[in-house]
């Protein structure tokens, strides 16, 4: 602020950037993909073509719902919907099907690799889960967050990530 109350131009960019620094829908798109693969992989074997096609389509339906959440839930109740309005809350929801796709290429590029289905799971969890990791430290550095609060969003959402990999582990067995 300056001394008149009112934004300088570096107050305003640094609000437009922490504004767009809503990476929510990787992290959760992350999430959704390692869940996608936990259940997969607990399931039985499923054919790496399966599995990719799984990762994007359930990317993309929970992207739908997600966009559909907000034009009709809260967006509704406080503006009128126009084609401007569907755009931006489309290419907000996005990091979800973005998400998606690194694990969904681990499994498709696992057979270069080398590895067996069982193996291409587990390649493809450890990429949904850095994925939410990074996911999680780029929203809090856009943010501006401190390199402490970076790491602690980080750690944390590898936690979340190993709690559920826990859980493939234990269904497992």
């Amino acid at each position: 602020m300056s001394a008149t109350g009112h934004c300088t131009p570096r107050a305003v960019r640094t609000a437009e950037r922490r504004a767009r620094a809503d990476y929510t829908g990787g992290v959760y798109g992350s999430m959704l993909a390692t869940s996608v693969i936990i259940g997969a992989g607990t399931l039985g074997s499923f054919p790496r073509l399966e599995l990719v096609l799984l990762l994007l389509l359930t990317g993309v339906v929970f992207w739908i719902a997600h966009v559909h959440a907000q034009l009709f839930g809260a967006r509704l109740a406080q503006q009128s919907l126009d084609r401007r309005i569907v755009l931006h809350v489309c290419r907000d929801e996005w990091p979800i099907v973005k998400a998606a796709v690194p694990p969904a290429v681990a499994v498709a590029v696992s057979p270069v690799l080398g590895l067996d289905v069982p193996g291409a799971l587990w390649l493809a969890l450890g990429v949904a889960v850095a994925g939410q990791v990074g996911w999680s430290a780029a929203a809090a550095r856009r943010a501006d967050a401190s390199w402490r609060m970076v790491a602690a969003t980080a750690a944390v959402n590898l936690l979340l990530g190993l709690l559920i990999i826990s859980f493939k582990l234990f269904l497992k067995h």
